[in-house]
């Protein structure tokens, strides 16, 4: 028997939030990685939005939890107790509207560290790339951005389109082995 004959499916189950202003896209994102589809009208988040989706990678088998947190203001309060036993976050702005990145910093990343005990591994993510009339941050700025955050990764993406969403999943799963010692 070979050696990758021998070797077990390794399984891992990761919790991960989504994170950003309210109508960045973050259901949206989930949607289209799970389900492949998109809604055109918006319907706010209400508290949280729980969602599963196994990934299947080389010779591992990850269960995904995600937690789609509401981007109002009211449920600041509760937020804190979505955090716990996190490994990961998508942090989303929309490159529509310069406010939703400056909160990256300032609102979502400092809630994420406050409440996450482990060094959680995060990306940050410009979504609506699609909607280049409107744009109004450059691609420049994001990743400036991630690079002063210290974001394993940045990413541009369009959950209207469905582009670079698979990528962005796997850069955070990666890191998030990575950062747990697993090399596949």
């Amino acid at each position: 028997m070979t050696r990758e004959e021998t070797s077990e499916l390794r399984e891992f189950v990761f919790k991960i939030t989504i994170l950003g202003d309210a109508a960045v896209g973050k259901t949206s994102l989930i949607s289209q990685f799970v389900e492949g589809s998109f809604q055109e009208d918006y319907k706010p988040t209400l508290g949280a939005n729980i969602v599963r989706k196994d990934v299947n990678l080389d010779n591992a088998r990850v269960r995904l939890i995600m937690w789609d947190l509401a981007g109002q203001e009211k449920y600041q309060v509760v937020r804190s107790m979505y955090f716990q036993g996190c490994q990961g976050a998508l942090l989303v702005y929309d490159v529509t509207r310069y406010n939703t990145l400056d909160n990256i910093n300032t609102k979502w990343l400092r809630d994420f560290k406050k409440h996450v005990k482990k060094k959680g591994a995060f990306i940050l993510i410009g979504n609506k790339s699609d909607l280049k009339d409107q744009r109004v941050i450059p691609t420049e700025r994001g990743q400036e951005l991630a690079t002063k955050i210290k974001a394993s990764h940045f990413i541009e993406t369009s959950a209207k389109l469905g582009e670079n969403i698979e990528e962005a999943f796997s850069l955070l799963v990666h890191q998030i082995l990575s950062d747990h010692g697993v090399n596949l």
